[in-house]
C-alpha cells in the first residue's frame, strides 16, 4: 500500500536579521501519512525553527513547503497558520486555565462550519476516550497532573482532524518518570489516531522510541535522515555518532589487516569501513567508533586499560575506563557481573560493531 505524502519540504532555509548564520539552511524531506518524524538535535541547531516554520508561525527565506499535496509556504506565497489543517502542541501546553478540560478541547472547534454544537460534543468525548481522559470533562487544568495536561493539549490538537500534529518538546517539563511512561501513551495515541506528526526533542532516547523516522539536525542542517535503527547503529557522521549514540572514538593506525590502537588490535571489516569512510585505504590514521554497550570486558592483570570508576544503574554497570594515554573511555555492561574499580581489564569489540571515521589528525 502506497501512503500518501503529507509532507513536502524542498532547500527550506531561514535566517533572522540579526544573526550571521542562517536558522535552518536548505533542508530537504518527505513524510509519509501516519508516520511520527521525531526532530532530534542539540539546543540552538535550528529544529524549533523548523517546526514553526511547517507550522506557519515563520515564513521561509527560501524553498518550498508542502502540506497534503497543497504548497503553503513558497517564493512570494505564504498561508497562515489557522489556514494550514495543522494541530500544534506547545512546550507549556498552552490550555486556557479559565477553561474547563472539555472546553479547551472544544475552543478548536467552534469555528469549524462542518460541526454542530452535538458534533462537538462528541468529537471532545471521542478525543478524551482515546488520551485516556474520559471522566475529566468538567475539571480545570490546575485540577489535573502535568502528564494529564499534557494529554488535554493533546486530545485538542487532534480534535479538528488535522492533516498534521506538531509537538514542540511535549514532554520536556514533566518528572523523569512521568516522561517515560508517556512516551509510549504518545506514540499509542498517534497510532491509533493515524494522525501523521512531528514533535522535537534533543533527547536521543525519546526520538529513538517514539519515531518511526528520526531527522538528525546540526548548525541548521539535516544531518541524517533515517529509521532510528538506522541513525544509532550507522550513524552517517562523526556528530551523528557522538550525539546519538554517545560513542566512544578510539584513534588507530592501519596495520595491514588490523587497527592498531593503545587498547589493543581489531580486524578491519572493510564493508564497515566503507560504509562511512570509502577513501580509508589512503588514510594511516582512523577512529574507531566503539558504542558503550558494545565493549566486553575480560579482567586480565596484563592488560593496558584501568577501571577509574564504576556506577551501579539498576540494570547496568557503567564503567569509567583510564586508558595509557590518560584518555577516558565509558562502557555498559549487564548488572549481572560487576567489576572493582582499580581492576585492569582487557578490552575487545564484535567485529560488526566497530564504526571507522577518519582521524581529525589526517
Amino acid at each position: 500500500m502506497i501512503q500518501s505524502v503529507i509532507l513536502h519540504l524542498e532547500d527550506v532555509g531561514k535566517q533572522f536579521p540579526r544573526s550571521q548564520t542562517p536558522a535552518v539552511q536548505a533542508v530537504n524531506l518527505k513524510l509519509h501519512e501516519g508516520d511520527i518524524l521525531g526532530l532530534l538535535g542539540p539546543s540552538g541547531c535550528g529544529k524549533t525553527t523548523l517546526l514553526r516554520m511547517i507550522a506557519g508561525f515563520e515564513q521561509p527565506d527560501t524553498g518550498t513547503i508542502a502540506l497534503a499535496g497543497r504548497e503553503v509556504a513558497g517564493l512570494d506565497y505564504w498561508i497562515p497558520p489557522e489556514q494550514r489543517d495543522v494541530g500544534m502542541v506547545f512546550q507549556d501546553y498552552a490550555l486556557f486555565p479559565h477553561l474547563t478540560v472539555e472546553k479547551n478541547i472544544a475552543f478548536g472547534l467552534k469555528n469549524s462550519k462542518k460541526k454542530s454544537s452535538l458534533g462537538i460534543q462528541r468529537r471532545v468525548a471521542e478525543v478524551l476516550e482515546l488520551v485516556g481522559l474520559s471522566g475529566y470533562e468538567k475539571r480545570y487544568p490546575h485540577e489535573i497532573s502535568g502528564g494529564q495536561q499534557q494529554r488535554v493539549a493533546l486530545a485538542r490538537a487532534l480534535a479538528p482532524h488535522p492533516a498534521l500534529v506538531l509537538l514542540d518538546e511535549p514532554l520536556s517539563n514533566l518528572d523523569v518518570q512521568v516522561r517515560l511512561r508517556l512516551r509510549q501513551e504518545l506514540r499509542d495515541i498517534l497510532k491509533i489516531a493515524g494522525t501523521t506528526a512531528i514533535f522535537v526533542t534533543h533527547d536521543q532516547e525519546e526520538a529513538l522510541s517514539i519515531s518511526d523516522w528520526v531527522a538528525v539536525m546540526r548548525e541548521g542542517r539535516l544531518e541524517q535522515f533515517g529509521t532510528p535503527e538506522t541513525i544509532y547503529q550507522q550513524p552517517a557522521s562523526r556528530f551523528v555518532a557522538e550525539f546519538v549514540t554517545q560513542a566512544n572514538f578510539i584513534p588507530a593506525k592501519r596495520r595491514g589487516d588490523f587497527w592498531e590502537t593503545e587498547v589493543g588490535c581489531f580486524a578491519i571489516n572493510p564493508y564497515l569501513v566503507d560504509a562511512v569512510t570509502p577513501d580509508w585505504e589512503q588514510l594511516d590514521r582512523v577512529e574507531l567508533m566503539v558504542r558503550q554497550e558494545d565493549f566486553i570486558l575480560k579482567p586480565d592483570d596484563n592488560a593496558p586499560v584501568v577501571i577509574r570508576d564504576r556506577q551501579f544503574l539498576g540494570r547496568e554497570n557503567h564503567y569509567s575506563l583510564q586508558v595509557p594515554s590518560g584518555r577516558e573511555l565509558i562502557a555498559r555492561t549487564s548488572a549481572t557481573t560487576a567489576l572493582p574499580v582499580g581492576m585492569r581489564v582487557k578490552i575487545s569489540v564484535p567485529e560488526n560493531a566497530l564504526r571507522v571515521f577518519p582521524s581529525r589528525r589526517n
